[in-house]
């Protein structure tokens, strides 16, 4: 066999090994769908943003009033995937060795030596929900963001990794904000996705009265295991980008600056302060797993798009004057979803794909 043939099967093999970890990935995702709705009643759209970010080792903050079932869908999370969970009521009396964990003084019983031992904390888990964690001080905000970016804790003088996967769920009750500690738009900038939790329909209420009043208990069965989530996540990261996607998610996250000159008028009038680089980064990754979970090995800027609102909803700082006409982030978003155009090869694209119909 010549060297070309052999590459040519070498290429073959890595093909189709890339399209069965597709159609992996797209049946975990659907096995994983199908066991959540066991139990969680709706909330379709942020099941899909919170199965996203978890397959691009992403954190995800949830911000919804209380009684939604935030906590529920977290747990069932952790059960289906076969992962170690854990919950930290964020309080304001709570210290950051409280959740990081600390050196305890232990004696030995066979040389009467004293020595110190470290005692972790139940920030090593897999799942960490970080229930109202706008509730503790600052201190203890910074030293879970620190877990989140670092994935390790330092103790001392020694430093402890953290499980993998490991995956930060952190809620925040937009009503109630007296004696808060709202974390500022650098911490903010650690998660991936800013998720709104919002009510049931009319229908799904319904359903929810019904299901959790009568006294059965869903049997859930396991989905995928750590080991599988960590390579799944890197089947994610070699999803192929073309130029053209990559100039969409840098020119949507540009016009979200005030102070560049490709900002359309209306970011210059309602924004204060802009994203990084960080969230085209985010928008990037966020695209790669949803172009997987949906069956593909390539990202559009439909992908992008998608993405776009619970990448940029937390990075955009709004004006007092936009407070004042009740223009949220959001809204902003959608403005620039609008504005900013997709580039000249994905619409070339389309037009012969009409063509061709």
């Amino acid at each position: 066999m010549s060297d070309s043939q052999e590459s040519m099967l070498t290429d073959a093999e890595a093909r189709e090994r890339e399209a069965q970890a597709i159609r992996g990935l797209s049946a975990a995702y659907l096995r994983l769908r199908e066991e959540i709705g066991k139990v969680i009643i709706g909330q379709d759209q942020v099941v899909d943003e919170m199965l996203i970010a978890m397959f691009s080792r992403g954190h995800c903050l949830l911000v919804g009033v209380p009684g939604l079932a935030k906590t529920l869908l977290v747990s069932t999370l952790s059960k289906i995937l076969q992962l170690a969970f854990r919950r930290i009521q964020f309080t304001p009396d709570l210290m950051p060795a409280d959740i990081t964990g600390t050196d305890i003084l232990q004696d030995d019983p066979e040389t009467g030596r004293r020595f110190f031992q470290f005692m972790q904390g139940p920030l090593f888990t897999n799942i960490l929900l970080a229930d109202e964690i706008n509730r503790t001080p600052p201190k203890t905000q910074a030293a879970l963001l620190e877990a989140m970016q670092e994935r390790h804790v330092t103790a001392g003088q020694n430093t402890y990794r953290l499980p993998q996967p490991f995956f930060v769920l952190a809620t925040q009750n937009p009503i109630e904000q007296e004696g808060t500690y709202p974390l500022p738009e650098a911490q903010l900038d650690r998660f991936m996705f800013n998720l709104v939790v919002k009510y049931p329909t009319s229908a799904e209420e319904l359903r929810i009265l019904k299901q959790t009043t009568s006294g059965e208990e869903p049997q859930l069965e396991t989905a995928l295991t750590g080991r599988q989530i960590l390579a799944l996540q890197e089947v994610v990261r070699k999803v192929p980008v073309a130029d053209h996607v990559f100039v969409y998610a840098r020119d949507l996250v540009r016009a979200t600056r005030p102070d560049e000159g490709e900002a359309p008028a209306f970011v210059k009038r309602l924004v204060s302060w802009g994203a990084g680089p960080r969230a085209g980064q985010y928008l990037i990754l966020g695209g790669k797993a949803r172009a997987i979970l949906q069956g593909r090995f390539y990202v559009t800027t439909e992908d992008i798009r998608a993405v776009a609102p619970p990448v940029l909803r937390h990075r955009v700082v709004t004006t007092f004057q936009a407070d004042s006409e009740g223009i949220t982030s959001d809204r902003v978003v959608e403005m620039l979803l609008e504005s900013v155009l997709v580039p000249t090869e994905e619409r070339a694209g389309r037009k012969r794909e009409a063509r061709g119909r």
